[in-house]
């Protein structure tokens, strides 16, 4: 079976359970956890995928990266458990991923990522929150990242859109024109 097919089934399912319980918001937290460990970590998919590792140890397993040291809920271990059973175990990054993309949707919530050469301060990523917040009508999950690379400026996605103002993109751009200049010369 394909991997989104499978991914968007058990993730549907998942938060129609998780609406019944009310619980939405906690799983959200625990499945956002566990997709954080998996992009941290790729030594948690190939021991989730390992059929030496047992079914209590991979759920022991799923269950600390998605909420350390803390307890998690029932439902979200009633779940795993039935990934475990039906040897979904190598689909639960995609699962995890699909689940958030839903829950998304379903409380109108968008993602941004600013990517700034230096850190950015609380008070400026808050205006940029708020902006953003304003123009899509929806509340806006916003991650900065630091990159060097981009020598000055920023880059800003959000949803499908990129606002590309990188000192490092501008300086592509016109190495580009002088060399497509000097093609129309020769």
């Amino acid at each position: 079976m394909e991997v989104g097919i499978l991914s968007m089934r058990y993730a549907k399912a998942m938060i129609e359970y998780a609406q019944e319980k009310g619980l939405e918001d906690r799983i959200y937290q625990e499945f956002m956890t566990l997709a954080y460990c998996f992009r941290a970590q790729p030594g948690l998919r190939e021991t989730l995928e390992n059929p030496v590792v047992t079914t209590k140890e991979k759920l022991a397993l799923v269950c600390t990266a998605a909420d350390g040291n803390g307890k998690s809920t029932r439902e979200f271990v009633r779940f795993i458990t039935l990934v475990l059973r039906n040897r979904r175990e190598g689909y639960l990054q995609f699962i995890s991923l699909m689940y958030m993309d839903l829950y998304r949707k379903l409380k109108h919530i968008g993602t941004g990522r600013l990517i700034t050469a230096v850190p950015v301060d609380k008070e400026t990523e808050d205006r940029i929150r708020s902006a953003a917040t304003h123009i899509l009508h929806a509340q806006v999950e916003l991650e900065t990242v630091v990159d060097p690379s981009i020598d000055g400026g920023f880059i800003f996605d959000i949803n499908d859109y990129r606002l590309d103002a990188s000192v490092a993109t501008q300086l592509k751009r016109v190495k580009q024109q002088f060399i497509d200049k000097n093609r129309r010369i020769v």
